[in-house]
């Protein structure tokens, strides 16, 4: 039995823009997301996981312009291989716009960016107007989070709130391919 009320995709849109960090379902498991945008935010979520800054995250996002300000143009050719598999389980590594902080992307030239087929995800990015950090929910070494009960064992009160929405059907986590060279950096499914 879960100890607090699960969040609206409205709710939970107001705690990111209130720099709290929430938990959600995506394709696979649970994630942790926050506003890429609040230092603050992301470097509490990073300390919630025992993550260090230099891995860097995760973005995603329900349509593609949500990603524009981060990353640096590429070619026509470049955007239909990312396309190809989106909206879909596949993050793709883009190159970073010079203005991404460490703190987001860590020691890359790339960001690691999805374009989401999950619709909880998706209806939170569009309440949100923008993309936002995703990550599984589960501090460092910890399986990641398969249920809401789960999230509050590893999380608690520490969190803005549960997303409320089933899982996808994906086994494991998002797959990551580097788009210039079509690269497999974590297999997916």
């Amino acid at each position: 039995m879960l100890q607090h009320s699960l969040l609206t995709v409205e709710q939970a849109a107001q705690c990111l823009h209130g720099g709290k960090i929430i938990a959600y379902p995506t394709e696979a498991v649970f994630g942790l997301g926050c506003d890429p945008g609040n230092e603050a935010a992301v470097r509490q979520l990073l300390c919630l996981k025992g993550r260090p800054a230099s891995v860097g995250l995760i973005l995603i996002a329900d349509q593609f312009e949500q990603f524009e300000s981060y990353v640096e143009p590429v070619s026509e050719a470049l955007h239909q291989r990312a396309g190809s598999s989106w909206p879909g389980p596949v993050s793709w590594l883009f190159p970073r716009a010079n203005k991404v902080p460490d703190w987001l992307a860590g020691n890359h030239d790339t960001i690691a960016l999805r374009l989401t087929a999950h619709p909880v995800c998706r209806a939170l990015c569009a309440a949100f107007e923008g993309a936002i950090v995703s990550t599984s929910a589960n501090p460092s070494s910890f399986e990641p989070a398969r249920s809401a009960g789960q999230v509050e064992e590893y999380f608690g009160s520490l969190l803005g709130g549960i997303v409320a929405g089933a899982l996808g059907k994906d086994g494991k986590p998002s797959e990551i391919r580097d788009l210039v060279s079509g690269a497999v950096i974590r297999s997916g499914k």
